[in-house]
């Protein structure tokens, strides 16, 4: 792995008195032009010390306004740019790899968000908006000037993927994988491939088994021989990077180590379990889950009424959002105290499918369907619930400030649900329930081994999180780990074969080459400041960025030079684990650490030119 350089003049030779500042400030279609005088403001930045040139155009991301820079780098001699445009999240890679095909080193490169920061935000002071926006143009020029010409980190790599889960999503992703050419190690802690499909009736939309895909799945994988399958083992920690990962996996008693260039995380999800009690789970007879419906409901015999236990069912009612969009102070809290306020998404299609099969095997059971609303999310999916109230099954909305209550049996009086009903204006309503089906949500399944070795990102949802939902989705912010699936968030089957696709390409295009180029903006230590006091480990969130190592004094530039043989502990840096994120740099009393591309000297002159302003 190659480090960043810090050398005192960049690539082009010049010292810091001729360093040579190009301003582009972009209309983006009048999403800032609109509010900021963009001609006034490029007008002042060209006045502003080692500006060489200030430019607005409508579109700087366009290919004209990408030349007009490139243009600039020719013939003006610019040798550090400044674009204020919009998010960094959207172009700065786009203008990075302008200055690349200018000749000028990509990190020469300065990005200003006078969109976002600016015009979006102070929409009804023109005035006001142009001067915030030239504040930070020149506190981004300033920061330009001190720019340093660093270089991409480079990171062998192993090439082959690990895929955690053998259910659909990391089946999918295995095949995609070797599809693609790469070795695959696809891990399985249950007996079988195929996780939740093996638990499930038909799968929607061709309606074949769920067993019959997971079976073709299973034997599609076997057919592969760039996929070795390990089944029935556990995974005890995961260590490492990007392109040097390590898998450790317990297997029939012996521990075997795998590694592998990047990681595809298909962990899938677990069933909510109702509490004791909870609308009358506990009552198996006259009470079941969604899911323990749906497994029994394939091998029951068609008849007049739906038969459960050993008794006839001629009222079955389902209840929707059990254990998903859970309010504060009304549902019970979860174990960490929280409710589950996400919408699980596939509930509502499952209950409405096992209701329609219920009414055409057995049509004397009359179906009660209720809930908050009905979402059926994907397309053609809306058709069970057409198919089901043309069936005649009842439906009712209840309240969403008062839950349903579950009356059991007493006397004469039949079980009953009750509740209020929205679509009868707050009328209060029993109906008899011979059997409550609660459609019982998605939870993310336990993984906590896995997110602490490799300090994973958790959503409020409990859920892995992607890095961003639109630019990176399927990607956490740790590099070199993708995601497929359930554990990401609630999903159709279609949609997590889907995303198992997407984080199959991600991985084969990250390991398309031997070594991998990660940015350069990652911690640089000053040894011979470090005193070991160790703060640094504690404010990391990334698990081996930073450790404590022993050094000889010698070797630590100590005057005078330290005793032969003493040693002293000191922190390293593994550049691929670090994020750059800077909380080690805020909490270093000595300022033995800085991150490169955000030296200390270039925030402080950025807050004076704000202070000037």
């Amino acid at each position: 792995m190659n480090g960043t350089g810090r050398p005192g003049d960049n690539q082009l030779g010049e010292s810091t008195g001729d360093v040579r500042v190009g301003v582009y400030v972009c209309h983006c279609g009048g999403n800032i032009s609109d509010v900021v005088d963009v001609k006034a403001l490029a007008g002042l930045m060209a006045e502003y010390p080692h500006v060489a040139v200030a430019k607005e155009y409508p579109f700087m991301c366009s290919d004209p306004g990408q030349e007009i820079i490139l243009e600039d780098i020719r013939a003006n001699r610019v040798n550090r740019v400044v674009v204020a445009s919009c998010s960094p999240t959207l172009h700065e890679t786009t203008f990075r790899r302008a200055l690349q095909r200018g000749g000028l080193n990509p990190y020469l490169y300065e990005h200003v968000n006078i969109r976002e920061q600016v015009s979006w935000v102070h929409k009804d002071d023109h005035a006001a908006a142009t001067r915030k926006a030239l504040a930070l143009v020149r506190a981004g020029v300033e920061k330009a000037t001190r720019l340093d010409p660093l270089e991409a980190l480079r990171v062998k790599a192993e090439r082959r993927v690990a895929v955690i889960g053998g259910g659909p999503a990391g089946m999918s992703a295995a095949l995609a994988l070797a599809g693609a050419g790469l070795p695959v190690d696809l891990f399985e802690k249950g007996p079988a491939l195929g996780g939740r499909l093996l638990e499930m009736g038909r799968v929607f939309p061709t309606g074949e088994e769920a067993t019959a895909l997971a079976r073709r799945l299973a034997e599609d994988v076997a057919a592969q021989g760039s996929i070795r399958v390990h089944l029935g083992g556990e995974i005890t920690r995961v260590d490492g990077y990007v392109g040097n990962f390590e898998v450790r996996v317990e297997e029939g008693g012996s521990q075997a180590r795998v590694k592998a260039g990047a990681l595809v995380l298909a962990t899938g999800f677990d069933h909510y379990l109702p509490g004791a009690g909870e609308f009358g789970s506990g009552d198996a007879a006259r009470v079941a889950t969604l899911p323990e419906f749906q497994k029994a409901l394939g091998s029951l015999p068609a008849g007049k009424v739906l038969r459960w236990r050993g008794r006839e069912i001629r009222h079955l009612a389902f209840l929707h959002c059990v254990g998903s969009r859970q309010a504060e102070g009304l549902n019970p809290p979860q174990a960490d105290g929280k409710v589950n306020d996400y919408c699980s998404r596939v509930c509502c299609t499952a209950a409405l499918h096992a209701a329609s099969q219920v009414l055409d095997r057995f049509p004397g059971t009359q179906v009660y369907d209720c809930h908050k609303d009905i979402r059926t999310y994907g397309r053609g999916h809306e058709a069970y619930y057409e198919d089901a109230a043309k069936k005649g099954a009842l439906f009712f909305r209840y309240a969403e400030d008062a839950l349903p209550e579950y009356l059991p049996a007493s006397g004469l009086l039949p079980a009953r649900l009750k509740f209020r009903d929205v679509l009868t204006w707050m009328e209060e309503v029993e109906v008899p329930a011979d059997l409550l089906v609660l459609a019982t949500g998605v939870v993310p399944r336990a993984i906590k081994g896995l997110v602490e070795s490799l300090k994973l990102p958790v959503g409020a949802d409990r859920f892995l999180q992607e890095a961003h939902p639109k630019l990176r989705p399927v990607e956490v912010a740790n590099n070199g780990i993708f995601l497929a699936g359930t554990c990401q968030a609630p999903m159709t089957l279609d949609e997590a074969c889907a995303a198992a696709g997407a984080a199959a390409a991600k991985a084969a295009q990250l390991l398309s080459q031997a070594e991998i180029s990660l940015d350069p903006f990652v911690v640089e230590l000053k040894a011979e400041r470090c005193t070991g006091c160790g703060k640094c480990l504690e404010e990391c969130s990334y698990s081996g960025a930073l450790k404590l190592v022993d050094r000889p004094l010698a070797g630590l530039g100590a005057t005078p030079p330290g005793p032969e043989g003493l040693s002293a502990a000191v922190i390293a840096v593994n550049e691929a684990l670090c994020k750059g994120c800077g909380a080690c740099v805020a909490v270093c009393e000595p300022r033995a650490l800085e991150l490169a591309g955000w030296h200390l000297d270039q925030f402080e002159a950025m807050a004076g030119a704000i202070a000037a302003s």
